[in-house]
């Protein structure tokens, strides 16, 4: 079993990060905002699970533990394949996940891309008295929030270097002006309205 890997980026894209680890590149699939938050020619450090199918080995990575137990929870529960727990992820923080079962909002599982009613209900059942939420948090609302796609945003930003007050007005203004906007849409528009030549002012 596989259950980490660090090494060289040598891709980021969509989510997919290919690391070369002792000159061997390994691809993993993980959620577009942890791919984007890493940069080619670095290093890197991904938690890994490898999925065994009887024509495929697939590796699935996460930056946290948390992310990556929330996947494998995710995973046990009855019709969501590694491509479905892996887009419940994309879309929503592994505590997020974890106030939307406590308070049995299925509603936030449906909006994930290929989960259905039912499927949505089967994981709020399932995995009840699995997940912490943490202290003080506030019940999920009915449906994925808005806030998720900017909270995925923000910290790919901040892990590309700009300081969070710069990613969050960023991410405020473009989400102000297209509220159901997906993340990497998000993500691609405002690297573009911080740019290149305004980076290292932004980071600061």
């Amino acid at each position: 079993m596989i259950s980490s890997l660090r090494g060289t980026v040598l891709s980021a894209l969509g989510g997919t990060v290919v690391l070369e680890v002792g000159g061997v590149g390994f691809s993993v699939l993980t959620t577009p905002a942890a791919a984007l938050s890493v940069r080619i020619g670095d290093e890197a450090r991904l938690l890994t699970t490898l999925v065994v199918r009887e024509d495929s080995l697939t590796l699935f990575g996460f930056p946290t533990g948390e992310e990556l137990s929330v996947f494998e929870v995710l995973m046990g529960v009855t019709g969501v394949g590694p491509k479905s727990a892996l887009g419940v992820l994309a879309a929503l923080s592994p505590d997020q996940i974890a106030r939307a079962v406590a308070t049995e909002d299925d509603a936030a599982f449906r909006k994930v891309s290929g989960i259905g009613p039912k499927t949505a209900k089967l994981i709020v059942l399932s995995l009840t008295g699995k997940l912490l939420v943490a202290p003080g948090a506030a019940p999920a609302p009915a449906s994925v929030p808005v806030s998720s796609t900017g909270e995925s945003v923000i910290a790919a930003l901040v892990g590309l270097g700009w300081s969070e007050r710069v990613a969050a007005t960023a991410v405020e203004e473009i989400i102000g002006e297209t509220p159901d906007i997906t993340v990497p849409v998000a993500l691609r528009q405002a690297l573009s309205r911080l740019g290149p030549a305004t980076q290292s002012g932004s980071r600061s």
